[in-house]
């Protein structure tokens, strides 16, 4: 075989795989996102109920957690 038929049939190698991998990656986009919308037509998410306001009474486990993290990163920083 002379080099340039091996070039060219190496060209053409390339450019067949690289549209076979095009063409899969499309099929695959399109089929996710016609899941997604059937997925999302049929078994829609429910709507959270608003929750009550919080009283200032007692801390909560979330009041509690966020002055933990801040002491935390308080803690960091000076150290730094």
């Amino acid at each position: 075989m002379n080099e340039s038929q091996l070039v060219s049939e190496g060209l053409s190698l390339m450019a067949l795989g690289m549209g076979f991998v095009f063409v899969f990656l499309t099929v695959l986009v399109v089929t996710t996102t016609l899941m997604s919308r059937v997925i999302g037509r049929f078994f829609p998410e429910p709507v959270a109920e608003a929750s009550a306001p919080r009283s200032g009474a007692a801390p909560t486990q979330d009041d509690t957690l966020m002055a933990v993290i801040a002491a935390a990163v308080h803690r960091h920083r000076q150290k730094r």
